[in-house]
């Protein structure tokens, strides 16, 4: 059989009929979020130029920080967020929903 037909144990289940619980949609969710708000930080910050580290100094971070968070390793809080769009000199349009999540950076006009 090759890997392209393969299928994970949840995936068979989800096919069977079996319904992911509420507990494990919601952290679904909240690691997709992550993984998107990781993935625009990244994009950012590889626009810019800078590296993990000289984004952790501007938004007082240590580059490990940077990494987890680039990796959607960890949910931020607010004023994170404020600091992070200012660290990478752009404005940050946060759209939620269930299914779909959108992170931007808007570049602040030079």
């Amino acid at each position: 059989m090759s890997h392209t037909r393969w299928k994970l144990t949840r995936d068979w289940r989800l096919v069977a009929g079996d319904i992911e619980s509420p507990e494990v949609r919601s952290m679904r969710a909240e690691i997709r979020m992550a993984s998107v708000l990781g993935r625009a930080v990244r994009d950012r910050r590889t626009e810019l130029g800078i590296s993990q580290s000289e984004l952790g100094k501007r938004a007082d971070m240590t580059q490990p920080q940077i990494s987890q968070l680039e990796l959607g390793g960890t949910v931020p809080t607010l004023p994170l967020l404020a600091r992070l769009a200012k660290a990478l000199d752009a404005s940050l349009n946060i759209s939620l929903d269930e299914d779909t999540s959108t992170v931007v950076f808007t570049p602040h006009a030079a």
